[in-house]
């Protein structure tokens, strides 16, 4: 069973909510978050990537950075910026995006759960970024970048989400990308235990988008356990801030692929290559339409190609994910990628970012060749999981992002 807990949220007044709120801080690099928050002093990347107040070139893990990652913290809480909730609460986080509409409950997620495997994961974490996020976590005392976690929907917590929004909104804002978010606030009691029970009724959560954050709030959750006897269990540290999507809402968009060469071939000895593995087709889309296809960029043209039969095994949840046979039949054997993690040759490209992008970043020179790929869905990201493995590295990119700064955890309270 999940266990979810109620919260007592740090939040933005309604007037100020649309200068606060800012994308996660592992979406932009520091002089995009410089430049973004330029001339707002609300803007919550003054604590998710703090370095903005720094002098350019600080190393992003060094003291002053966190400890202006608090101070600029603490700046919010003592001017206004962001209050306290005198209850206990949940929140729905609406999310509209063109089309796409996305709804989730804002909870706090157990930390025992994800190591109990009650929450599952997909991807491996690094523990140079874990311990970033934890210092980050411990210096402010607060988690203020949700995990985007997901669950397979039921009828009954659809209905109890469409009741949470039935009084109306305390937040409704449009972000200079375009993003609505509507933010609700769930404090009647009846109805905050009648949510909590239906989420006890879950197997599991799965962890969609950050894992670096749950990975880190685990970790403090078991250190301060080994620090501090007696705890209960109960206390915050015990738990991080989430948001939770059923699975039916989720946009998962691909992650692309670009290569600096072709490893000492020239373009008709390598199509040569890809042909082995792949039927390759001229002037082929720039998108592919279904899975175990790609598109190609190549000397300025697309190219069609997909994966013949017998070159993956459609019964291995990792090997038949279209990373994977790509990896396993063209990067590695063809380009002499053997560890995409590390190889400095290869450089990965969200989807939002369109197919324009690669072929941008192939006709300026940096790069030989793109790969744009079908988005994984969110049943192999399950499958994924739910078989105990991890998914190759730059998988999935879930959009629309989650803002920072709308609600924030307390561990310290």
């Amino acid at each position: 069973m999940a266990h979810i807990q109620p919260f007592r949220g740090v939040r933005p007044p309604k007037d100020l909510a649309h200068l606060v709120a800012a994308p996660p801080y592992d979406v932009l690099t520091s002089e995009e978050a410089r430049e973004l928050a330029a001339g707002n002093p609300y803007s919550f990347l003054h604590i998710g990537k703090p370095e903005i107040d720094l002098p350019p070139g600080t190393d992003l893990y060094a003291d002053a950075v966190y400890a202006k990652g608090k101070e600029n913290f603490d700046r919010f809480l003592r001017e206004g910026t962001i209050v306290p909730d005198k209850t206990r609460n949940f929140y729905i986080y609406k999310q509209i995006w063109g089309e796409h509409v996305q709804i989730g409950l804002v909870a706090a997620a157990s930390c025992q759960d994800y190591l109990d495997n009650i929450i599952k994961k997909h991807e491996l974490t690094r523990v140079d970024k874990e311990n970033d996020r934890m210092r980050h976590i411990e210096t402010l005392g607060a988690q203020t970048g949700p995990v985007f976690l997901t669950y397979r929907r039921t009828d009954a917590i659809d209905a109890l989400i469409a009741e949470g929004m039935k009084r109306g909104p305390e937040v409704d804002i449009t972000t200079y990308d375009g993003v609505r978010h509507i933010f609700f606030v769930v404090d009647d009691p009846g109805l905050v235990a009648r949510i909590q029970g239906a989420f006890a009724g879950l197997a599991n959560l799965y962890v969609a988008d950050g894992h670096h954050r749950s990975a880190a709030a685990t970790r403090i959750k078991v250190k301060r356990d080994h620090e501090r006897p007696g705890r209960t269990g109960r206390e915050e540290d015990n738990f991080f801030l989430a948001v939770i999507f059923p699975h039916s809402q989720m946009k998962i968009l691909p992650y692309n692929r670009v290569v600096r060469d072709l490893d000492g071939l020239d373009t008709a000895a390598f199509l040569a290559r890809v042909g082995e593995k792949f039927v390759v087709r001229p002037d082929g889309p720039k998108a592919p339409a279904k899975s175990q296809s790609y598109a190609m960029f190549i000397d300025g043209r697309w190219y069609g190609l997909e994966a013949k039969p017998g070159t993956f095994d459609p019964a291995d949840p990792i090997g038949s994910l279209d990373v994977s046979i790509l990896q396993t039949n063209l990067l590695g054997p063809i380009l002499g990628i053997a560890d995409p993690r590390t190889d400095k040759r290869i450089d990965f490209v969200g989807g939002i970012r369109g197919t324009g992008e690669l072929e941008k970043k192939v006709l300026s020179g940096q790069f030989r060749v793109a790969f744009s790929f079908f988005p994984t869905t969110i049943e192999q990201l399950f499958s994924v999981a739910d078989s105990g493995k991890v998914m190759p590295p730059k998988s999935t990119w879930f959009e629309p992002k989650l803002k920072d700064g709308l609600v924030v955890h307390m561990i310290d309270e």
